[in-house]
């Protein structure tokens, strides 16, 4: 009995490195999600630009165009940064990593922090309203994205604004929403902007009809 209680503690066997590859790992998956879920989230908007067009409302279709463009350059920038991790956690071995892990996981958080506020419900719900606020808004918006786009992105969101008059509703509408299937015999709706992350404690989907 003496020898049992005895015993020493055996020391973690974790050690910093080790520490240092999780937090990579875990940056890295809440990048893949963000990705499928802002993903997700362009669609419904760039559907909801075709309303706004059907609608007459060519401006505001505008800058729900310009915005998912410029959550395409964020979703191409968490690519690479994707990327950056996972070639961090197969060097990490080989490599002086203590900065690196720093910059790697201060990159993937901006990254993550931009993502969440361009996928805002109340971004798009601002910029649907009619107040002299939401106009004012509006502007400012567009003024901010425009020095985040290029002459190249401006093109090509005029080119999707011509493009998407020629979208087929029918297969956009029943398309599954990934995170949050629809039963099959529920009442079909018009549009659902959801796909907000729980765990940021933002408000329930906005439903256009």
């Amino acid at each position: 009995m003496g020898n049992v209680f005895g015993r020493k503690t055996q020391p973690s066997r974790v050690t910093e490195r080790d520490k240092a590859i999780l937090q990579l790992k875990q940056q890295r998956d809440k990048l893949k999600q963000y990705q499928k879920k802002i993903t997700f989230h362009m669609e419904k908007e760039r559907l909801l630009a075709k309303q706004l067009l059907n609608d007459g409302k060519k401006e505001k279709a505008l800058v729900l165009l310009k915005k998912t463009r410029y959550q395409d350059q964020l979703l191409n920038k968490a690519e690479s940064q994707i990327s950056n991790l996972e070639h961090m956690v197969h060097d990490i071995e080989f490599m002086q990593i203590e900065m690196k892990v720093i910059e790697g996981l201060k990159v993937g958080n901006d990254c993550l922090k931009s993502m969440q506020q361009m996928m805002s419900i109340e971004e798009v719900e601002r910029i649907l309203d009619e107040t002299q606020e939401s106009i004012e808004y509006q502007r400012q918006i567009d003024e901010l994205l425009a020095g985040s786009l290029t002459q190249e992105d401006e093109d090509a969101v005029l080119a999707e604004l011509e493009a998407i008059t020629h979208v087929n509703w029918g297969d956009i509408l029943t398309k599954k929403n990934p995170f949050a299937p629809v039963p099959a015999d529920s009442e079909p709706i018009s549009l659902v902007l959801s796909c907000r992350p729980a765990e940021v404690g933002l408000p329930p989907p906005l439903i256009v009809v």
